[in-house]
């Protein structure tokens, strides 16, 4: 029996779809990436060879028909256990979304051994909305990443006295009480200190960066209430936002957002690293404050969402295209555009974000349209009231009893 179709298309056999089907399957058993596919509740329908030897398992036989869940066990990358909540996996596999290339640490079944694989999630189209899971080894990647790590490391720390030693002489040749210059030779001076400048915070976020992916610095997490740490940290830039002429809030007003009469009610708990977070709104907020033109707006919220904290920044800025968003978490990713050559940066600020982010268990994404403005979100798990009180308590406890916190 054929199959025919108008307007001039080929016809298409059975044995032409039958053909087509075994040589999809055949290029997925050959291939060395872990290939899962699963039906919309995550029953496995196929595997391939590759993904039966990472989970640890002789044949597909004995694995097709089971959970995913009971196959594809993730740790963070950090060997941290991760919650329901906390798991890109499960998250993108209930949400039938997209996930792409988050990375952790597979455990192999029966021998418990750790194996580092990048995963990602593509719901497949149709009406039974099957869902492919993919996932390689990337223990290579990760040494070769570990080499290149350590010699950034290296190369940053080296170079960071000479250039500041640069910007100190350029600092006394601009200072009148210690040289004269005319102004065309002090125009120059400036221009060259402004340079030396944004070298030092190139390496300075280099060094950032290379202890965080090398597992020199690990996140210290501790009991918080996250309202009112968002809000003491987005306060530091009040002065720099009236400066600039940007009407700056905090909190949520549904007729107004941008309206600081209302104060927020809500308590939300969180189990974060106090630094980390105020590194990661530094890093956000002022990229905000940077590409939001004079007369524009700046939003800051904080609130409970199910079992997650949610934070997000809201501007009126310039926005970001939509050939940019996918790339603006990548390391020493900026976008190119006349808006934003002009403007300042190394780059690494929103890598460091994700990293950040992403050590205690969070997620962070973004939301723009060139011309528009933009909005990034930070995910972070919560604590119930209960929770936040016992980790106070235990705190408190070793405190009296001598312990480190």
């Amino acid at each position: 029996m054929k199959f025919f179709r108008r307007n001039n298309f080929n016809p298409v056999s059975t044995n032409d779809v039958t053909n087509q089907s075994a040589l999809a399957e055949m290029a997925l058993r050959a291939i060395h990436d872990g290939v899962v596919i699963t039906n919309k509740v995550g029953v496995i329908k196929f595997i391939n060879p590759a993904a039966t030897a990472m989970v640890g398992y002789n044949t597909p036989d004995n694995i097709v028909g089971l959970d995913y869940g009971l196959i594809i066990k993730l740790e963070s990358k950090e060997g941290r256990e991760l919650s329901e909540s906390e798991n890109p996996l499960v998250q993108a596999m209930r949400s039938n979304q997209f996930l792409e290339a988050f990375q952790g640490n597979l455990i192999m079944g029966g021998s418990n051994k750790r194996i580092p694989i990048s995963i990602s999630v593509l719901p497949a189209e149709g009406a039974q909305q099957d869902r492919i899971i993919t996932f390689r080894d990337i223990t290579k990647e990760l040494k070769q990443e570990g080499e290149q790590t350590e010699f950034i490391s290296t190369a940053s720390h080296e170079m960071r006295t000479p250039v500041a030693t640069i910007d100190g002489y350029l600092s006394l040749a601009l200072n009148p009480q210690t040289a004269t210059i005319d102004e065309r030779a002090r125009g120059y001076l400036v221009a060259a200190q402004a340079a030396s400048q944004h070298l030092g915070r190139l390496f300075h976020d280099l060094l950032d960066v290379t202890k965080l992916d090398d597992g020199r610095v690990r996140p210290q997490l501790q009991p918080v209430e996250m309202i009112g740490l968002v809000r003491q940290i987005s306060a530091d830039y009040l002065n720099r936002a009236k400066e600039s002429k940007i009407n700056f809030t905090f909190g949520s007003n549904e007729s107004n957002p941008f309206d600081n009469s209302r104060r927020l009610e809500q308590v939300v708990y969180g189990f974060v690293d106090v630094n980390f977070i105020r590194e990661i709104l530094d890093n956000i907020i002022d990229n905000a404050l940077k590409y939001t033109p004079e007369g524009g707006a700046i939003y800051i919220n904080v609130r409970g969402d199910g079992d997650r904290v949610l934070i997000n920044v809201t501007d009126t800025g310039i926005g970001i295209s939509s050939n940019d968003i996918g790339h603006i978490f990548q390391k020493f990713y900026r976008a190119d555009n006349s808006d934003t050559r002009t403007i300042g940066g190394t780059g690494l600020g929103l890598y460091l974000v994700k990293q950040r982010v992403e050590a205690m268990g969070g997620r962070v994404w973004a939301e723009s349209a060139f011309g528009e403005g933009s909005t990034f979100y930070v995910s972070l798990p919560r604590l119930t009231g209960e929770e936040y009180e016992k980790r106070m308590i235990a705190i408190r406890n070793n405190n009296l009893n001598g312990e480190p916190k």
